[in-house]
């Protein structure tokens, strides 16, 4: 067997209960072969198997008391992947979802997104198995607090810097820092999505939406295509989605759909700045479900369905779609529905939201198809700038953040683009962001030696 399927054979067998992990792996290794001969060094230093090895790996009991007094029990996970070019750094996710597997495919996915960014960042990633969900802010912060217990004793700003994820928003950021700063007793960029009061960056919430768009766009712009007049068809209901929509509509683009673990709501007018707002209140503020929307509005409601469903069971036309849910939400019948449909662009603003069997078609159908680690980089880059802030003791304002963030997304998209044509796969954005990321974190571990 080749080197590349040695390893992929590898992790199977010796981690065979995870297939998100698998998955990731397979992805990623499986574009890397042409780099095999043009960089023998790194088969030489066996670089393809210390890379799918996470640096280290925490699993950790969480107990903690909800409002009734009873102790519950959760577990905490922190997969410190990579830290070759910089701090560890990737977000926490809070969800019954979350197990070993699914943590360590975050957390390898993270090292080629950190990478693509140029700035100096590991990949990493943690969690846990508690939904916020139902809680009451009470129940959440004591948890945050019992989560970081054990947390702090593996992070700091020079190691390993956390931020949000599905389930860790604005308040267990706020939650979880308040406890570090008390326990450690010092004021430092340990974790970034903190509020504006606090060490927070202007446009951080904003950033993985904007970014995802600016990706699209950047994609489309090879076309001499754009955002005006086009139908787009967004997943999720969270951070990511409600920006995405933002952006899009400034970008002169319809989004017509939403959707949370619950329903999917179609738009047909297109959800504007005004209906948007409502959104982010719904979500935000008063942690409401999607089907709300729709009682308001007037608009479709399809209970216990994703977006990618509905659009293949209804036959709805779609130009772009910015999948920003959750892993493995389109599958092949999906992404066949949405060509059919005229689906021009797909930009990915959660990780690895598409099937292997999806990214085929899209690729075989010469679909513009935007891999989540470049396409979603948008919000580690800006928590990277979020880092440089607080080392900076300063804060930078929301048009120089904005710009930033654009400048990266545009040099993430142009690194991915040279990349796929250096290798013979000219428009293969997956191939580009892979190569692009390893080769960049391969030669910071040959230069380190054997560690």
């Amino acid at each position: 067997m080749s080197v590349i399927k040695d390893v992929i054979a590898k992790v199977k067998q010796t981690d065979p209960h995870q297939p998100e992990f698998h998955q990731a792996v397979e992805e990623v290794m499986g574009t890397l072969e042409p780099t095999v001969k043009k960089h023998p060094e790194f088969v030489k230093a066996n670089i393809y198997e210390r890379i799918v090895e996470p640096e280290r790996a925490m699993q950790f009991r969480v107990p903690w008391v909800d409002d009734k007094g009873c102790v519950r029990v959760n577990r905490g996970f922190r997969i410190q992947f990579n830290n070759a070019i910089g701090p560890f750094k990737g977000g926490l996710r809070f969800h019954p979802s979350v197990n070993l597997g699914i943590i360590k495919f975050l957390g390898f996915e993270q090292i080629f997104k950190n990478a693509l960014t140029t700035l100096p960042m590991g990949g990493a990633k943690g969690g846990s198995d508690f939904d916020p969900k139902g809680k009451s802010d009470g129940e959440v912060m004591r948890f945050c607090q019992a989560f970081m217990r054990e947390l702090f004793r593996h992070i700091g700003a020079d190691i390993d810097v956390p931020a949000g994820d599905i389930g860790v928003g604005g308040r267990e950021i706020g939650y979880l820092y308040g406890y570090y700063k008390k326990i450690r007793n010092e004021h430092t960029g340990v974790l970034t999505g903190k509020g504006l009061d606090y060490g927070g960056s202007l446009v951080r919430p904003e950033a993985t939406g904007y970014g995802v768009t600016y990706f699209a766009a950047e994609m489309l712009a090879t076309r001499g295509l754009n955002f005006k007049g086009k139908t787009v068809a967004i997943s999720g209901a969270g951070n990511v989605a409600q920006y995405a929509v933002e952006k899009v509509n400034q970008l002169g683009g319809k989004v017509i759909s939403l959707c949370d673990s619950s329903a999917t709501i179609i738009d047909e007018k297109g959800i504007d700045d005004k209906k948007c707002c409502y959104v982010l209140d719904l979500k935000n503020v008063r942690r409401g479900r999607i089907a709300e929307y729709a009682d308001k509005f007037k608009t479709a409601c399809y209970e216990g369905k994703n977006v990618w469903d509905v659009i293949r069971e209804q036959g709805i036309k779609v130009d772009i779609a910015l999948p920003c849910a959750t892993q493995n939400e389109i599958n092949d019948k999906n992404a066949a529905a949405l060509v059919k449909n005229g689906c021009i662009c797909v930009a990915e603003g959660a990780n690895m939201p598409s099937t292997p069997e999806a990214i085929k078609i899209f690729q075989e159908k010469k679909i513009l198809y935007g891999p989540g680690k470049a396409a979603n980089a948008g919000g580690v880059a800006t928590s990277g700038l979020e880092m440089s802030q607080n080392s900076l003791r300063f804060s930078w304002t929301r048009e120089e953040v904005d710009n930033r963030l654009l400048i990266i997304m545009k040099s993430i998209h142009k690194n991915c683009s040279d990349t796929a044509e250096a290798y013979g796969k000219k428009g293969d954005y997956v191939t580009g962001a892979n190569i692009a990321g390893f080769t960049k974190v391969a030669n910071a571990m040959l230069a380190y030696g054997v560690v």
